[in-house]
Order: structure tokens, then C-alpha cells, then sequence
């Protein structure tokens, strides 16, 4: 089973200005991605602004992602939605079309104690293929459930095909607990794109990083750093990526994102509603910040 790591980039979802999704700018985006040197891809997350999708444009993007990527990269689907039954409907359907894996994201906006937790993932994971491997998600900040260590320990000792967790948030103390499952052969992939170099220090396999959607560059360049053990280089790298993602708001709002890579010459259209566009001024400043920082060609 194939496991996320490295720069595991989550990826924007393009929409045209009347809001209907752009297959053809998906498929762009995976090429400019996978040109960059990024290791997994990973659309239809937070990033890929999932609540905002049908069911339908989901599964269009995903077998779109994964066309194009053309086992080129390692690409895993977020499948998680806000009902068990869709849920494992794009589990399946992820599977179906050759996806690598997929993320699933705690049950979001409504609470759920440790028990329903559990059972929840125990239930998506026993929908899909044993060796069909599948990444817990926990976004307490977002989602508005938290996924504790123990919990994720009882779904790895229930469902061998669950084999890591994206943990984006930035709390190192619970992140090394998350390294200690299945006495450390649990996958950790932090989603805090400021954290990459701690996280692989600590002994995370990489970083699910939204930023790295608009500059893959100095991501790619601390992994390599790290890997080469020039840990010197690595830290200099990384404290400009964090300049990247002060600049670009780390992902809080997805149209820093969109105007980026924009500028880029990767356009990946607009915001669905009701997130609105960056207004006019908001875009010369972002340019005006971004043409300061190091530069990745």
C-alpha cells in the first residue's frame, strides 16, 4: 500500500465565474504540480474547498486528478463529507478509479464523543478493499471534533488498511503521540505547512501542505535539504517558505491562493460563493509582498 509523504500538496479546486467547477484547469494545475517536483497530491480537502461540492463535481475532480497524474505521482482522494453514506460512496469511487488512497476528515460542524468517532471510521474503512489504504484527518479547528490519540490507536488495531493520519494542527505534543501508534509504524503527515521541518525531525513522513498548491518550490527544496542531511540549508529554506505562507494567509482564505497562481500564469479561475474574490487593492499588495520574497523561478 502506497503512503503519503514528503510534499503532499493539497490542491485548490478551479471554478469558473459563474461557480461551476473547471475540469480543464484541474487537469493543468496536476501538471504544474507534478512539474514542480511534488510528491503526492492530494485534491478535494479543506484547500479544495469540499463543502462547497456535490457529490458529482467530487468524483469529476477526482477522476480528473488521478487521469492526469497518470501514476506519475502518489495521489490520494479526501473523501470525507458530511454524511457516513457519502462518504463511503467517494471512498469507493476513489478506489474505482485508481486512486493511490484516501483521507477521510473527522464528522464535521456537529460534535461526536470518542465512541461514534471510532465506530464512524471503522465503518468508512470496512466499505473499501483491506489493502485499499486510508488516512484519518484531524482538523479540530475546522471540524469542530477532535480525533485523540487513543481513538486513532483503536482504528489502526481494527482496520489494517488505515495507516496514518493528516493532523493540521499545530501541536507538536500531540503530533509525537500520533507517532508513537502501532508502536511508530503509523504514518504522520502534518498539516501545518510552517511545520515541515520539525514534523520530518520529529519523524513525520512529510507535510500535506496547502501553500504548496501556489509555490511548491521552497517545500520541495527543505525536503530535499532535510533528505540530503544539510540541515543548515534546510532551515534556511524553511524559514523562507514561512515567509510564503505569512504572505499567502497559510491557507485561511483561498483566494490569496487563487491570485497566486494567477500570477504564476496558472489560472485556476475564482472563489465560490460566498467566499468572495480578492478585491483590487488586496491583489497589487499580495503581488507587491510576493515580488519581495526569494524567488523559485
Amino acid at each position: 500500500m502506497k503512503r503519503l509523504y514528503g510534499v503532499t500538496t493539497a490542491m485548490v479546486t478551479p471554478f469558473d465565474q459563474d461557480g461551476k467547477v473547471n475540469l480543464q484547469k484541474v487537469a493543468q494545475l496536476t501538471e504544474f504540480l507534478i512539474s514542480k517536483g511534488v510528491h503526492c497530491l492530494f485534491p478535494l480537502g479543506t484547500t479544495g474547498e469540499m463543502v462547497r461540492l456535490s457529490l458529482a463535481e467530487r468524483k469529476a475532480i477526482a477522476e480528473t486528478v488521478v487521469g492526469t497524474a497518470a501514476s506519475r505521482v502518489t495521489v490520494y482522494i479526501h473523501a470525507g463529507a458530511v454524511t457516513l453514506e457519502d462518504t463511503i460512496a467517494l471512498a469507493k469511487h476513489a478506489h474505482a478509479i485508481g486512486a493511490d488512497g484516501i483521507g477521510v476528515v473527522t464528522p464535521i460542524f456537529l460534535g461526536a464523543n470518542d465512541g461514534e468517532l471510532e465506530q464512524y471510521y471503522v465503518t468508512v474503512a470496512s466499505n473499501i478493499p483491506q489493502d485499499f489504504p486510508m488516512y484519518l484527518y484531524n482538523i479540530p479547528q475546522c471540524a469542530a471534533n477532535d480525533l485523540k490519540t487513543e481513538v486513532a490507536q483503536k482504528v489502526a488495531d481494527r482496520c489494517a488498511n488505515v495507516v496514518g493520519v493528516k493532523y493540521s494542527y499545530p501541536d507538536m505534543l500531540r503530533t509525537n503521540e500520533y507517532l508513537a501508534i502501532n508502536e511508530g509504524r503509523f504514518s504522520v503527515m502534518q498539516g501545518a505547512d510552517r511545520l515541515l521541518l520539525p514534523a520530518l525531525a520529529m519523524g513525520c513522513d512529510g507535510v500535506i501542505s496547502g501553500v504548496s498548491c501556489v509555490y511548491p518550490e521552497p517545500f520541495v527544496a527543505v525536503y530535499d535539504a532535510y533528505r540530503e542531511k544539510n540541515l543548515n540549508k534546510a532551515r534556511e529554506l524553511q524559514r523562507i517558505a514561512i515567509r510564503y505562507c505569512e504572505v499567502l494567509k497559510s491557507g485561511s482564505n483561498m483566494s490569496y491562493f487563487k491570485e497566486a497562481l494567477k500570477m504564476r500564469g496558472i489560472d485556476v479561475g475564482f472563489m465560490r460563493a460566498p467566499q468572495l474574490d480578492l478585491p483590487a487593492e488586496e491583489v497589487r499588495n499580495l503581488q507587491r509582498k510576493l515580488s519581495e520574497l526569494p524567488q523559485f523561478g
